[in-house]
Order: C-alpha cells, then sequence, then structure tokens
C-alpha cells in the first residue's frame, strides 16, 4: 500500500483526533497534545512550517510537523500513525516528505524528541534516518518572589556564554537549548540569543568565584497541565552543588517576580545534573525526554 503524502487540512481534524487519541492510551498519565493543536498547526502552515498526513483510502492515518527554528536547523514533531496502519510505511513516507521540504529551506540538521519511555517513537524515529543525539529533563523550582541567592547572580550574557562554552553541560546537550519561539523545540543556543534574551528576557551568571554557572529566560507560556502560566528558562547548567543553589534560588525569585504559578528549567540528563537538582529542592519531571538528530546533508 503506497500512502498518498499532502498537506494536512482543517477536514482531516476528525480523522487525526481519532486516532491521536488512541496513541497513548495505555497511559493514563499522558495526554496527547495533537487533539488540541491540530487546527491552530493547519492555520499556522506557512513558509516556515509545514503539516502532512498519510492519506490511505480517502482516509487521514498519519500526521507530522516539519518547522524552520533557524536557517539550517529543522525540527519535526508530531509523528503519529493510526494503530490500524503500523507498519505499512506511512511514517517513513511523512518523514522522507518533510526531510525533503526542510532541504529545500536550507536545512543542514532536523531533530525530533521523544519521551524516553516512547519505545514505539523511539524505534520510528531510528528507522526514518535519526540517532540519538542528547537526553535532558525538567526541573521545576517553586517560584518565590522572597528567594536569595548565595552570592552575586548577574544579568551578563558575556560570562553566561563564556561559561556555557566551556561547560560540561553545554557538551552533553550538543549546544542545545529551548528554542525561544517554538514550545517543545530544542535549538542551537548562540552568543547572539543570550544577548538577545539578556535585553527582553533575563539571563543569569552565578558569578561568586568565577562564573560557576548559568541559566537564561525564554518567556512565558500556559503551563502544559492548562492550570496557569509558566516561566520558561531555556538550559540551566553549574559547576557544583553551591552553584546550583545560588542558580535555582535566581530561578525562583525571577520566576516569583514574575508572578507565575510554576517553572520549567532544561538541565542536562546527567547523574550529576539531576542529582544537584534534586539536592537543591528542585522538582524533577518523572522521566527525561530523548533528543534525535539527522544530518540533512546526506
Amino acid at each position: 500500500m503506497t500512502p498518498t503524502v499532502r498537506q494536512a487540512r482543517l477536514d482531516d481534524a476528525d480523522d487525526v483526533v481519532a486516532f491521536a487519541e488512541q496513541v497513548w492510551n495505555e497511559r493514563h498519565d499522558t495526554v496527547d497534545y495533537v487533539p488540541d493543536v491540530f487546527a491552530s498547526w493547519v492555520e499556522s502552515d506557512g513558509p516556515d512550517q509545514h503539516t502532512v498526513v498519510a492519506e490511505v483510502d480517502g482516509t487521514a492515518a498519519g500526521l507530522c510537523q516539519a518547522v524552520m527554528l533557524t536557517d539550517h536547523e529543522a525540527w519535526f514533531q508530531g509523528m503519529r500513525v493510526a494503530p490500524d496502519h503500523r507498519g505499512e510505511g506511512l511514517g517513513l513516507a511523512m518523514v522522507e516528505h518533510c526531510f525533503d521540504w526542510a532541504r529545500e529551506r536550507g536545512a543542514t540538521v532536523g531533530r525530533n524528541m521523544v519521551f524516553s519511555w516512547n519505545d514505539a517513537g523511539l524505534g520510528q524515529s531510528v528507522a526514518a534516518g535519526f540517532e540519538p543525539d542528547t537526553a535532558f529533563r525538567f526541573a521545576h523550582p517553586e517560584p518565590r518572589a522572597d528567594a536569595t541567592p548565595d552570592g552575586p547572580v548577574t544579568n551578563d550574557p558575556a560570562a553566561a556564554w563564556s561559561y556555557w562554552t566551556a561547560s560540561d553541560a553545554r557538551t552533553h546537550l550538543s549546544g542545545l537549548a529551548l528554542d525561544p519561539d517554538r514550545a517543545w523545540a530544542l535549538s542551537e543556543l548562540t552568543r547572539d540569543r543570550l544577548d538577545r534574551l539578556a535585553d527582553e528576557a533575563a539571563v543569569f551568571a552565578v558569578t561568586a568565584d568565577g562564573t560557576t554557572g548559568m541559566a537564561c529566560r525564554t518567556g512565558t507560556r500556559p503551563a502544559p497541565s492548562g492550570d496557569g502560566t509558566v516561566a520558561e528558562y531555556a538550559v540551566g547548567a553549574w559547576d557544583d552543588r553551591d552553584a546550583a543553589m545560588a542558580l535555582f534560588d535566581a530561578i525562583r525569585a525571577d520566576a516569583g517576580d514574575l508572578g507565575v504559578e510554576g517553572t520549567r528549567v532544561l538541565v542536562p540528563e546527567t547523574p550529576r545534573h539531576v542529582a544537584e537538582a534534586a539536592a537543591v529542592r528542585a522538582e524533577l519531571a518523572d522521566w527525561p525526554d530523548f533528543v534525535l538528530a539527522v544530518d540533512l546533508t546526506r
């Protein structure tokens, strides 16, 4: 069976919602976001975004979206295949279509993100040409306007950049951090981006004895649970427990001043970073997320 891969339309919504609601139905702690975003994806498609479905016998039986994050970085997300059509090549057909679309726009690398528990998604990604790249976890320090870092933490993008470039966090994360413009996407953290965030949002450099940690806030977003607003921090990196405490207290105070209900800080999924985040009382997500990458020049 050869599926037809085409641009998604609003009248595909019933088909897409029907199969998306079945994809993770065995997990009672996770709800698929696709039914909530499909219409907005279709309506916002344009030069930098492309949403497709795989059509079989007149019915949409698969979904995938490609997004250009920068002039050379593409992000692929929302890959879903109806359970009744798994193993028929729909996922591969959609991904190859999206790879071609991204190449035509100058992308040299493409990435996606898969929950670490999603065995089917990981296998499908590797089969489509992605290779494991990095892993991260979200930390959720509680907003507290009265939090006071033990030591200086400054809004200094130069110090933050110098620390980031030499950090084990950058090495582990392949230089990636949360994209400032796209929720649930990662792109390369650059000096220009840090300069912009220092002006428009916030950058944190822990400078008690040299620079020993950094983070940056990209903005605020509705909480994934739909309950209130969270402040989103693209990455957190630090040398040791003391630096982690100063950094997370600065984030707590920043979020408290913003009046948000929660926070989301991307941290490297290494034993040290996860353990030290826990040690300074930053609540951690239950599982890590995996990022996979594909060389689009091949």
